[in-house]
């Protein structure tokens, strides 16, 4: 197997001299049954509040835990992460300029390549947008510096939206202390075109970035007072109500993590209702929410508080047809084949990760669980169909 995804292994290595097993067990609050086994190569992964207990206890980021950070060589100077930390950390204004050095584009070209953007970002090839961000930022900027005051608030929203995207491209990278400078690039640059919703959208996504990292608490209040300013009175119009569900439900599975059970039930209850006034499935502000949503997130809180038995029962509960984006269907089937594996399903979990490929090949390749979950597959049984997967996504080297 790859050492790059040996936790144990990893775990050892940060441990070092420093702590006993019992010690880091007792740091991190989780049983030294649990460290022994993974040290020892019994067991491969770990509930996701266990790994950031642990990331913590080690002073390391989950990232750090996980080796998570994933380059992207190219021979383009203008693409991957370093020119994406470039672009999010220019010096123009220090330098006196206004403009900066990139040639403004116009906003209809803006729009484009925002939409394309997006488009790119929910359909896992986080390589691909790597390599168009860097400079589509630099040149929106540019254009907003540019704009004349009746296109300024547009222009805005656009440029807020590119920081938005190279922040969630950023976390699926492993650098959530840029996601984190990219985001709250997006929340400034957001307040100048004053469109509450928007603000509201990116309050979530600062809420999943610290949701990543294993802040919890903070993670469940930010996205509670973000739903808050926005919560809706009487007839409110259905995106109102479908970036407020989408907060109520990354509050809910922070609380989820947290360990805060009645409260992540409470809040699923109330965005169950309203999912249920919305209607379908919508995607507003690049935010998806609706019944689909729902019956994810539920999904989500009950493996994280390893009730996997309920979790496959409300994973039934997925319309096959749900209008879901693929990277969000992708992170469902990997809850899924997670739970399966936990309850020994073994060939159903094999399934549902050869099916999550077929999908999201691309966005595969960057996450965790699916490659921890293939781990603990191959310990049990080695079919050359797992073998074969494992080999494709990374997990092994043979």
């Amino acid at each position: 197997m790859d050492d790059r995804f040996d936790l144990g292994a990893r775990i050892r290595q940060l441990r070092g001299r420093l702590l006993s097993q019992r010690e880091l067990a007792d740091k991190a609050e989780v049983s030294v049954d649990l460290i022994r086994k993974l040290e020892q190569g019994r067991r491969h992964t770990a509930s996701i509040a266990s790994l950031h207990r642990i990331a913590r206890a080690l002073d390391v980021d989950v990232s750090d835990l996980l080796r998570k950070a994933t380059p992207l060589p190219s021979g383009d100077p203008e693409s991957g992460i370093v020119a994406m930390r470039r672009a999010l950390t220019n010096v123009d204004a220090l330098l006196g300029e206004t403009v900066g050095n990139g040639e403004p584009v116009h906003v209809d070209e803006a729009r484009r390549a925002v939409t394309y953007a997006w488009g790119t970002y929910w359909s896992g090839k986080f390589d691909q947008l790597a390599s168009v961000l860097p400079q589509a930022i630099v040149r929106t900027r540019a254009m907003q510096y540019a704009a004349p005051v009746v296109e300024r608030a547009e222009a805005a929203d656009l440029l807020a939206q590119l920081y938005q995207l190279a922040g969630c491209t950023l976390v699926h990278l492993g650098q959530p202390d840029l996601a984190w400078v990219a985001l709250r690039s997006a929340l400034s640059t957001a307040e100048q075109g004053n469109d509450q919703l928007r603000m509201a959208a990116l309050g979530g996504s600062l809420s999943w970035l610290l949701l990543t990292q294993g802040r919890y608490g903070e993670s469940r209040d930010l996205a509670v007072r973000s739903a808050g300013v926005i919560e809706p009175v009487g007839a409110a119009p259905l995106p109102q109500l479908s970036v407020w569900g989408s907060l109520l439900l990354t509050a809910a599975t922070a609380a989820g993590r947290d360990r805060r059970d009645a409260d992540a039930a409470e809040l699923l209850d109330v965005a169950r209702d309203t999912a249920d006034r919305v209607g379908g499935d919508r995607n507003d502000y690049e935010t998806a929410f609706g019944v689909s949503q729902v019956v994810m997130q539920t999904v989500d809180v009950q493996v994280v508080t390893e009730r996997f038995g309920d979790a496959l029962t409300t994973a039934r509960q997925m319309c096959h047809d749900a209008a879901l984006p693929l990277a969000a269907r992708s992170r469902h089937l990997a809850d899924v084949a997670y739970a399966q594996t936990r309850l020994g399903h073994n060939d159903r979990a094999i399934d549902t990760l050869l099916a999550m490929e077929a999908g999201a090949p691309d966005w595969m390749r960057h996450q965790t669980l699916p490659r921890q979950t293939i781990a603990e597959l191959l310990v049990r049984e080695r079919p050359s169909r797992l073998r074969e997967l494992a080999t494709r996504v990374g997990a092994v080297t043979r």
